[in-house]
Parts: C-alpha cells; structure tokens; sequence
C-alpha cells in the first residue's frame, strides 16, 4: 500500500480541507493560477495552517491521474472505504428512513465517482458495493465525486446478496432498476425505508443480487435507445424518490 494518496480538483480537495484536513501533508498548486475558486482553497489551506507550493502545470500534471484543475494535495493514506459493521452503526443512528443506493458491478471508477456525486446531492445516507467485480475509491473516483467521496460513507461489503439480505431483515425494502421489468419507475412506492440496487451497464444487476429484490422496476424510455449510462439511470431513479419522499412528509 502506497504510503501517500494524492487527491486533485477543485471539489476534491476541498472537501478534503472541510471534512479530513488532518491527513494533508502538502498542498501543491499551479503557478500563475490567481482565480477566486484557487483564492478559496488557499484561505481555507492558510488558515488550516497547511503548508502550500507552487509548481507549473506541466509539474501537477505529472504527479496527476486526470484533470487536476490547477490543485493537488498530497496526503496521509486516508481509507475511505467502510465495513459492514460501520454500516450496521449507521444504520442503528439514523433518525429518518434509510435511503441507500447499492452498486453492483459498476467498474468503472468514473460511473462509481458520478454515482456518488448524485447520491450525495440526493440525501443518500450510504453507498453500497461489493469488494469484488467493482470499482473501489481512487483519487479518480474523488476527482469525478466532486468532494462527495469526503462526506458520502463508502460501504465496501465481501457478500453483497448477504448484506441485501440483512438489510431486509432490518425491514429496509430492496428496489432493483432492471430493463426488462414491467412496472416503472414512477408506478414504485419508494417512500419508506429504501435501498435502491443499480446493476452494471452491460449485464445488470447479477443472479443472487436480483433474486434478494423486492420490487424490480424500470425507467421508461421513449426514444431508440435501449438503456442510460448506469450514473444517469442512477440520478434519474435517486431523484425520483426524493420528489416522494418529500411529498410524503
């Protein structure tokens, strides 16, 4: 394991001073970059009492994985990725039903990141994946998060059809977005206690993950196209149950 993580983009980093400032080491920005989103990550550093330098952008972009935006932090491994007894806590704390979205077989971190970012606009209390066959935090997944990956607690669970399971047993109801179902989106009650199962683009949801749904469902399409990128198909369905979860109260 890497002894340092390094975490890019205006979102990303900060939200890192806002929510997890202590594991900065140093903060490394673009020379000649005075614009006021910089100007407000440098206040904030400053007054943190974070050391910062200055480097060209040819310096950031090698130290960078993507598009860094000008800022980059360098950073104590920060673990970001919690377990099934830290969901179980959770869960115990809550004073509201829960609201989860639980990924399966999204791989690509740039999906997981964008998912995340809906998910965190939309009130979602946790995110879901499995350990295996998924895309796990990265800095590209904070990068395209946009500071949610900071705030938004990250489940990574050995048995997801397991922990669907138990998540039943807590009386939380399973939606699963699938294609072929006939009951859509805006016809499913997804008022009360929710855990909301996206599948992967290709192939879905897998067996075991869509034998533990209780309602399976679809979003209707009009056009020629046949299915939505899996973070869009996920904004689409998140929203949806905020605009009756807050009819409801």
């Amino acid at each position: 394991m890497s002894e340092i993580d390094w975490v890019y983009g205006l979102h990303a980093v900060d939200a890192l001073l806002r929510h997890n400032h202590d594991s900065i080491q140093h903060l490394y920005v673009q020379q000649g970059r005075n614009d006021e989103r910089i100007e407000a990550v440098l206040t904030r550093a400053q007054r943190l009492k974070i050391q910062v330098s200055e480097l060209s952008r040819a310096e950031l972009d090698q130290k960078a994985e993507g598009v860094h935006q000008g800022v980059l932090a360098q950073c104590k491994p920060l673990n970001l990725e919690r377990s099934e007894g830290f969901l179980k806590q959770l869960l115990e704390n809550l004073d509201h039903p829960p609201f989860l979205l639980v990924l399966d077989g999204v791989t690509d971190p740039h999906n997981l990141g964008a998912c995340m970012r809906s998910a965190e606009a939309a009130g979602v209390d946790a995110v879901i994946v499995p350990k295996d066959k998924s895309a796990l935090m990265t800095a590209t997944v904070r990068k395209v998060a946009c500071g949610a990956a900071e705030s938004l607690p990250f489940i990574a669970v050995t048995n997801l059809s397991r922990t669907i399971k138990t998540l039943k047993e807590g009386g939380i109801w399973v939606f699963g977005a699938a294609g072929e179902a006939t009951q859509s989106l805006y016809e499913t009650d997804l008022r009360g206690p929710l855990a909301l199962v996206m599948g992967s683009e290709g192939t879905g949801m897998r067996r075991l993950t869509r034998e533990q749904c209780d309602v399976l469902f679809s979003i209707p399409m009009a056009g020629e196209i046949s299915s939505l990128n899996v973070s869009v198909s996920a904004g689409i369905c998140l929203f949806e149950a905020v605009r009756q979860r807050k009819q409801a109260i």
